[in-house]
């Protein structure tokens, strides 16, 4: 149907960004460097008329502890190798992740690195000037940069918003549909202070993040909810692998809080911090690799042992990590915020909605079935992560196919005219019905789920508006009833 409300304003660019993480600036940033005209759309709002430090609030990159995983820089270790993180990257994948993708984007990995140290990011070294690495579950070697201990996602972001010089920025903005003319993406419907608009552009990316607050804990930011997902299904891309939602294990855990709760990064563990149960016995005994087995494995051990004891949560212990305030800044301010000091005390912790596996169909490229559309980072499926997410991956994949979409060709020759845009609007959900959603979700499609548990969340979402989040909410759980058979992250107790 034609637009009700008519539109306020038009904008023209040649690459239309949706998201401001690490995929969504590297696209916009190695497109200006090619000379491209870029546009940039944030939901993240001004406040007292002063943008909030850092520009891009809900940025899930902000918010990313562990590291980078990279091999091939001049100075990595000589026994560690492409073939090696690859062959990780699969294993943690459960045999799901496609191959060449993952090739293609570890491949490219150590130069997407360098290109990132140009633009000024400063990851931790050691003594003699080398990079400081650590492991983390499911690598064989210690391949992992940070930066500021802990907080390597924020450095990240820091160093990408700086060199987005000469993109121009909409914020307090949000993309409601995909522009489409005879098949081919053309731009975006946005709605701003102004009104409703359109963005016409040769070339669109969606990098808009997960969908942890579909769930009641997760270590997302605010506003996390699918929406590129349902811009792209909206627009006739395919959604994928969407049972594959990691839960990330070591989670501090507050029986009187819910929303995004504070991460405890796997690189404590990486440092020798441990799991266990109040008893003291340790939680991850079915594999050798015990607590630095990949997530899947680690949270699954964790939520059948809390099935066993009836409790809510094990204990992680990273007493012994020398100078542990120091090296872990972030976990720390995380864990005095609950009264607990990670050089003394316990720290409680429970699984919770970390990472979308799946999301939007792309090739490696981040090119989805519709031309001139795009989609890179969490939001989308590339195939490298399969069943599982590989530790540190994620940035790694974010930085790889943001750059290569703004490399690829333009396609089409010119944008629509906005009087022949067309246009759909979902409802929004209210608090309650919101809370319904998360709580379907969490007690059908958790860490561990049986058909009857499923069903449970398909009726329960049933009764919900068709808002996008709960569009999104119901291709989960009929992907994870779908999927009869336990893999990866995908847990079925039946």
């Amino acid at each position: 149907m034609a637009l009700a409300d008519g539109w306020d304003w038009h904008l023209d660019c040649d690459l239309l960004v949706i998201g401001g993480g690490v995929a969504g600036l590297s696209a916009a940033r190695r497109a200006r460097e090619l000379g491209l005209d870029v546009l940039i759309v944030d939901k993240g709002r001004w406040r007292d008329g002063a943008r909030t430090q850092p520009r891009f609030v809900h940025a899930a990159t902000n918010l990313a502890q562990g590291g980078i995983a990279v091999v091939g820089l001049p100075d990595a270790p000589s026994h560690d190798s492409i073939t090696s993180h690859v062959d990780d990257t699969l294993n943690a994948g459960s045999g799901h992740c496609d191959r060449s993708v993952v090739e293609s984007i570890v491949g490219r990995g150590a130069d997407a690195v360098n290109w990132l140290i140009g633009l000024g990011t400063n990851f931790d070294t050691q003594p003699d000037g080398t990079y400081s690495r650590t492991r983390e579950g499911g690598h064989t070697y210690r391949r992992i940069l940070h930066a500021g201990g802990d907080a390597t996602g924020a450095e990240i972001q820091r160093a990408l918003e700086a060199s987005v010089i000469g993109a121009r920025l909409l914020q307090n903005a949000n993309a409601k549909e995909i522009l489409l003319e005879d098949g081919v993406a053309k731009g975006a419907l946005i709605r701003d202070p102004r009104g409703l608009g359109a963005v016409t552009a040769r070339k669109t990316v969606i990098a808009t993040g997960g969908l942890g607050h579909l769930f009641r804990a997760t270590t997302a930011p605010k506003g996390s909810l699918g929406d590129g997902h349902v811009l792209a299904l909206d627009a006739g891309v395919e959604l994928s692998d969407l049972e594959f939602i990691q839960f990330h294990p070591t989670v501090l855990f507050d029986s009187r809080a819910h929303g995004r709760r504070p991460l405890l990064t796997e690189a404590l563990r990486g440092e020798g911090a441990t799991l266990q149960d109040s008893h003291g016995r340790p939680v991850v005994t079915d594999d050798p690799r015990g607590d630095l087995a990949p997530r899947d494995i680690v949270s699954r051990a964790i939520a059948m042992r809390l099935r066993e004891t009836g409790e809510d949560n094990v204990f992680l212990d990273a007493r012994s990590i020398e100078d542990v305030h120091t090296r872990f800044p972030t976990v720390t301010s995380g864990c005095r915020s609950l009264g607990l000091d990670p050089a003394v005390d316990l720290l409680p912790v429970a699984p919770a909605v970390h990472y979308s596996c799946g999301g939007i169909a792309t090739d490696g490229n981040g090119a989805t079935s519709v031309p001139g559309l795009y989609a890179a980072g969490e939001c989308a499926r590339t195939g490298l992560h399969g069943a599982n997410r590989l530790a540190s991956n994620s940035l790694l994949e974010g930085l790889v196919v943001g750059k290569a979409v703004a490399e690829a060709e333009i396609s089409g020759v010119g944008a629509t005219t906005p009087e022949r845009i067309k246009g759909r609007h979902r409802p929004r959900l209210n608090t309650q019905d919101r809370m319904t959603m998360q709580a379907a979700m969490t007690e059908g499609a958790g860490v561990t789920r049986t058909a009857e548990s499923l069903e449970r969340a398909v009726e329960a979402l049933e009764g919900l508006p068709d808002a996008g989040a709960v569009a999104v909410a119901k291709r989960v759980v009929a992907a994870a009833q779908a999927r009869t058979e336990t893999l990866g992250c995908h847990t079925r107790l039946d």
